[in-house]
């Protein structure tokens, strides 16, 4: 019989996440070749073999999205064509999450052509964490174990400001699902909602109208799956502490933090900003109240129980 071999391979988008990952797991990172031609095309070769492994490929979807999405196509494709035995897409953000739907005629639903992309270069199973919307689980054929960092920034929030008087707050009424799950996690804490409206015609672009439920003398956390450009938590904190909160806390997985976000984050009035290292936040990016909390326990489990045939379960709906 042939020794099972688990194999951990990253792209170059957030090398300090892998390493992490590499560690928990007791594996090394395989080597590689990996460089950009000339005119931007990308080159990959893994310098040991591959056949019959189990591999398990990282990447971040973080900016220049669609070059680190390329290069985990390629080097996917190129385990396929190495014979590689199972290969695992780890993808910690899923890059165009936000594009699951058309809003309007002559759109595309680009988070189902990123699963197919997957699927056509040799993926057998994708690893992500929180998406957007869970109907994406659907758009690829074969396993998708969607994580929760859920435990990992509840428990930070209830170990630091457990003992005030806590409301959990959605930044809109579409996360008040997300926001009962943490009230929940946080002892039956109550939750309130930020009501705004949206044009469709300027993307990250929202008016915060007004609050509903009671925020008054209260801290309240702020919770979502993704911060982008940073305006609608802004523009929550401000009106969360024009409502009469004492403090805010935003917890969110994703900092994607385009733009000006660190700024308008940063000004907004929030106590402190958590979020965890899905994406890569060089130092430019950070502030004050910015804290990382650390992913790589939660992808090492995961990984782990995949490779051993385990139980994901505990991972999937967010309670250890």
């Amino acid at each position: 019989m042939v020794a099972k071999n688990l194999m951990l391979f990253a792209g170059r988008s957030h090398p300090e996440l892998a390493e992490e990952v590499a560690k928990y797991l007791d594996v090394p990172l395989t080597p590689q070749s990996v460089y950009d031609f000339a005119n931007g095309e990308i080159f990959v070769r893994f310098e040991e073999s591959v056949r019959g492994c189990d591999a398990f490929v990282i990447q971040s979807h973080c900016a220049p999205i669609n070059k680190w999405l390329v290069e985990q196509l390629i080097m996917v494709d190129a385990l396929k064509r190495a014979s590689a035995k199972r290969i695992t897409v780890i993808m910690p953000f899923y890059a165009y999450s936000r594009q699951d739907k058309k809003h309007r005629g002559r759109e595309p639903i680009s988070a189902r052509l990123i699963a197919d992309l997957f699927k056509t270069a040799g993926a057998h199973r994708i690893m992500t964490v929180d998406l957007h919307t869970a109907q994406i689980q659907g758009f690829f054929d074969g396993p998708v174990d969607h994580l929760f960092a859920q435990n990992l920034l509840a428990s930070y929030v209830n170990d630091k400001y457990g003992g005030a008087d806590i409301t959990v707050v959605s930044p809109d009424s579409g996360r008040t699902k997300l926001a009962e799950k943490w009230a929940d996690h946080l002892g039956g804490r109550p939750i309130a909602f930020i009501h705004k409206s949206r044009d469709p015609l300027r993307p990250n672009e929202v008016v915060a109208n007004r609050v509903v439920g009671d925020v008054e003398g209260r801290t309240c956390v702020v919770v979502d799956d993704m911060v982008d450009t940073g305006g609608t938590i802004a523009k929550a904190v401000r009106r969360l502490l024009e409502h009469g909160a004492l403090d805010v806390v935003i917890a969110a997985t994703h900092g994607v933090l385009s733009a000006q976000a660190p700024t308008a984050l940063a000004e907004s009035g929030a106590r402190e900003f958590i979020v965890t290292n899905t994406l890569p936040i060089p130092e430019e990016k950070r502030f004050p109240q910015l804290t990382v909390l650390s992913i790589a326990p939660l992808l090492a489990r995961a990984i782990h129980e995949v490779f051993e045939v385990g139980s994901v379960t505990s991972l999937f709906d967010g309670h250890a």
